[in-house]
């Protein structure tokens, strides 16, 4: 049984897992170290990019439910992150170094997998393999021809925006605080404003210049919106987004902050923090000027500046199953964001399926399905469903089909909605 993966980003690196160890012969192409996209710096596979947290792990909440589906789909990557978390409150964030050689490791020393490191621009699969291109948002230009004369449709593209980090020992500290939300936790360090600093922060923020965008400029996916123009829409927008006070509080003062910014943990050290929030493509000069206005970060040291880069994704509804399979074409899965599921988990998750049904495939074996009560069946329903506009999709609850009964409390909803969803996985997994 021969398995193809072009690409060893998250979905990647997880369809490769999970055919290898259903002994397929994989062959995985990367083509880090020998080529970087503008995004990427690190050498290793599963490279996090926007951010090193992969969300919520209450498991009354869309994320938390995704994960523990995945774990109990024995989901290397997921395993993976949870050795190396960092705290982060409710969140599963991760030191991104570590987690990215971990991966690397794990999948460098599996027998059934073969790594070839070079840049794929030509499609083509034997009749006795499976090809799974999971070459993500930032598909190599060199690519995209292949791949539009495959698929027979135009491809769709939005702007994704990065958060910069900043050194824990550079944050002043008499101004900034640390605590969580409501008191909960001490995992993040909030950078308050009173009301004219936060005016004179705006102020600049809207007005300031950013780096030069060659295409799809008006096209910004909203939830990685960059913070300068989520700013734009209204003074008071980001205060009531990113920045919004509510349940924070500096018991050193005694007036409570007009907006805070927090900063959370890139690394287990915390030595490093990220600007929670702050998606940008302001210019790098920009971001240092503008952001240093907030006084916790006036003598901010910058290890990494924000970017502004194209993702590509199919337009999935008229080309992939509900298998994340080409329809006309049941030997090629796409996975991970490039087949229009949006976020880390949601990648790992799309892999996941395909290194399964890769596997069914080539063994003549049924293709295992997850019913759409689960959040891994939710997304592949939607990405498959008929849409005339078609855009990327994080796991929410909203995918998910109604659940029986009246709910007043949201809380409980979802929790039942989560209940549901695991019992229904169970008659998925017996056949994984």
């Amino acid at each position: 049984m021969k398995v193809k993966i072009f690409g060893a980003g998250l979905a990647g690196a997880e369809a490769a897992w999970q055919a290898a160890k259903r002994g397929a012969q994989v062959t995985l192409y990367e083509m880090k170290p020998r080529e970087f996209s503008p995004a990427h710096h690190n050498s290793n596979f599963a490279e996090l990019l926007c951010s090193n947290s992969l969300k919520s792990n209450d498991p009354n909440t869309a994320s938390g439910l995704l994960k523990n589906e995945l774990r109990a789909l024995d989901s290397m990557l997921i395993s993976v992150a949870d050795s190396c978390a960092v705290p982060a409150g409710s969140a599963l964030a991760v030191d991104r170094d570590i987690f990215a050689q971990k991966v690397t490791e794990k999948l460098k020393t599996q027998k059934n997998i073969k790594i070839i490191n070079e840049t794929v621009s030509k499609i083509s699969v034997d009749d006795d393999e499976i090809l799974i291109i999971a070459t993500g948002p930032l598909t190599h230009e060199s690519l995209l021809p292949s791949l539009q004369n495959l698929l027979g449709e135009q491809f769709l593209h939005f702007f994704d925006a990065v958060a910069p980090i900043v050194t824990a020992d550079s944050i002043d500290f008499d101004s900034a605080f640390i605590g969580g939300r409501y008191g909960k936790g001490d995992d993040y360090v909030n950078c308050p404003m009173n009301k004219a600093e936060f005016e004179l922060f705006w102020e600049e923020l809207v007005n300031a210049e950013t780096a030069q965008i060659k295409d799809f400029e008006n096209n910004v996916f909203e939830s990685c919106m960059p913070i300068e123009v989520m700013a734009k829409r209204g003074r008071d927008t980001i205060r009531f987004g990113p920045l919004k006070p509510v349940g924070l509080f500096d018991e050193r003062k005694s007036e409570r902050p007009y907006a805070v910014l927090q900063l959370r943990k890139e690394n287990e050290a915390g030595t490093i923090y990220n600007l929670v929030g702050f998606q940008t493509h302001l210019t790098f000069g920009e971001q240092k000027r503008v952001f240093s206005l907030i006084p916790a970060l006036k003598n901010a040291e910058f290890v990494r500046y924000g970017v502004m880069h194209k993702n590509t994704f199919i337009n999935a509804p008229k080309t992939l199953d509900k298998f994340f399979r080409l329809k006309n074409n049941p030997k090629i899965f796409f996975a991970g964001q490039i087949s229009g599921v949006e976020g880390y988990v949601e990648s790992i998750a799309s892999g996941l399926m395909c290194g399964i049904n890769a596997v069914n495939t080539l063994s003549a074996k049924p293709l295992t399905e997850f019913e759409n009560q689960t959040m891994i069946g939710a997304l592949a329903e939607y990405i498959s469903s008929p849409n005339s506009d078609f855009q990327p999709m994080n796991a929410n609850y909203g995918i998910l089909p109604p659940i029986a009964g009246k709910y007043k409390d949201k809380q409980l909803k979802r929790a039942a909605l989560s209940q549901r969803a695991m019992e229904s996985l169970k008659n998925s997994i017996k056949g994984v």
